[in-house]
């Protein structure tokens, strides 16, 4: 495998394009599986052309059993890896042009309702120094819509108690500020006072949530955390399930899309369009519940 052609590619994602670092780890792990790939199989990236992409691609399906999104986002990291091959000289053409991303079947968002994500958190053990940090990790995602990586991204200085606000760094390293309720700066206020100086320790970084020893909290980290925490419930909800559960809430109590659009630090409206069939098809459910007899009246 090439892992020098890798590094290259790598570097000019991050120094010349600027781009985010998550999209970098992607684009570099699909391209590793990709070169490692032609490897084994007697080919180089400067002389494949596109029928040897799209065995590739066969091959990852059947071996990985890969959906329509993760074939679509190696399909991408092809497209970017031999645009850069193409620029460096290597070779004239993109062979990956011509494939075509598959069409994504649009999956409304799996939410849950106030009074479910109100247990979880009432089920967090406060016991200890953990608990504190994860209830208010949690609260504090839930009222502020967070991303994972932007709760792990948070710092110290970027909570302002006063306003209720918090300086977020999303996706592409763009900030915004997003208020918080009471009861999430009631637990983070506990949190800091009480549980971070303990896990702390004799550390001084300047990371919000930490982990014993004072390092951040990683995506992992808290990932697992909430899957330990809803595994017990019976929930198996994943962490950006509190995200959407939040600006669900917000439509539903009437907040209007462009707002909501500012909150969740979404750079296309469409993306928050999605928001409203979920609160379409809560509407259905209620429908459907409390009004179960309905066609009897309506023959």
């Amino acid at each position: 495998m090439d892992t020098r052609l890798l590094e290259q590619y790598r570097s000019s994602l991050l120094v010349t394009e600027r781009r985010a670092l998550l999209t970098v780890e992607t684009y570099e792990t699909e391209i590793r599986l990709f070169l490692a790939w032609l490897s084994k199989n007697g080919l180089e990236a400067v002389t494949v052309n596109p029928g040897d992409l799209g065995h590739y691609l066969d091959f990852r399906r059947k071996k990985n059993s890969i959906d329509s999104r993760s074939a679509a986002k190696a399909i991408s990291a092809l497209r970017s890896f031999f645009r850069y091959v193409v620029n460096e000289g290597l070779r004239e053409d993109n062979p990956a042009l011509i494939l075509e991303l598959p069409k994504r079947k649009q999956k409304l968002p799996v939410v849950l309702s106030r009074e479910a994500v109100e247990k979880m958190l009432a089920s967090i053990d406060v016991s200890g120094p953990r608990g504190i940090r994860d209830r208010a990790l949690f609260e504090f995602i839930y009222s502020a819509g967070l991303r994972i990586s932007e709760a792990a991204g948070l710092k110290l200085s970027d909570v302002f108690f006063g306003e209720k606000l918090a300086r977020v760094r999303g996706k592409g390293g763009k900030e915004r500020l997003v208020p918080f309720g009471d009861e999430a700066a009631r637990w983070l206020r506990t949190y800091l006072d009480t549980a971070r100086p303990v896990l702390a320790g004799a550390g001084t970084g300047q990371a919000l949530f930490i982990k014993k020893g004072g390092r951040s909290l990683s995506r992992k980290g808290i990932w697992k955390n909430y899957r330990e925490i809803t595994g017990l419930l019976g929930l198996g909800s994943k962490v950006h399930t509190l995200r959407h559960s939040y600006a669900t809430e917000l439509l539903y109590g009437g907040a209007d899309l462009r707002s909501v659009q500012e909150l969740l630090g979404h750079a296309d409206l469409a993306t928050t369009q999605i928001y409203t069939h979920v609160d379409v098809s809560l509407l259905r459910e209620n429908h459907r519940r409390y009004l179960p007899n309905l066609r009897e009246y309506t023959k």
